[in-house]
């Protein structure tokens, strides 16, 4: 039970260490509003890391049997994050305008923009499916339940590191925080790009 939970939270907390929407959210966050608006948000995205890891679990076998299930969802996170990479850039141009606005959907922000992290399924399939090659893995309720809250916490942990240290990541890379936005855009677009490649190549 315990290796399940360290696993979960080894899985989780680098797969969200690579700047992404979700991180750089947070960061953004941090410097912008309060330590109370940014805890809303790593509880809004932990709460859907929940559901995903739990989703992820119980359909990994119908994903081996039909990947056709698998490509479909991957299709479907290239419009949206194309849609994202646009909203992004439109975000960048404007002045902060929507702060406070912001400020009081923080918890919302977190769970659309977990929602809509289409990576995370896949991913999360993957690494109970690495588990179960590995016979590290087994479907009963305890397993399970360990290496789903293993997946949340190294999530929030993550997050937590990015709001922590934020101002010294601002510090350490100078004008690029003030452009989140702009580098937000830029993340969404590029994997919009290697998933379409995907299916070219």
């Amino acid at each position: 039970m315990i290796s399940l939970f360290f696993f979960g939270f080894v899985f989780s907390f680098l797969g969200y260490t690579l700047p992404s929407v979700l991180n750089m959210t947070a960061l953004k966050i941090s410097l912008d509003t309060n330590k109370r608006e940014f805890t809303k948000f790593t509880l809004g995205v932990s709460l859907v890391v929940f559901l995903q890891v739990y989703v992820s679990i119980y359909i990994l076998e119908y994903i081996s049997e039909k990947p056709i299930f698998l490509e479909i969802l991957e299709k479907t996170g290239i419009v949206v994050l194309l849609f994202l990479s646009i909203y992004f850039y439109k975000q960048n141009k404007k002045e902060k305008k929507q702060l406070e606005v912001k400020r009081k959907n923080s918890f919302f922000t977190g769970v659309i923009l977990s929602l809509l992290n289409m990576f995370a399924i896949p991913f999360f399939c993957g690494s109970a499916a690495l588990l179960i090659t590995f016979n590290s893995f087994s479907f009963d309720v305890a397993s399970i339940l360990f290496f789903v809250f293993g997946s949340v916490i190294g999530t929030y942990f993550i997050l937590y590191l990015y709001g922590r240290f934020a101002e010294l990541i601002q510090q350490k890379t100078g004008s690029l925080t003030n452009n989140i936005n702009l580098l937000l855009s830029f993340i969404t677009g590029g994997f919009a790009l290697v998933t379409f490649l995907k299916f070219v190549v």
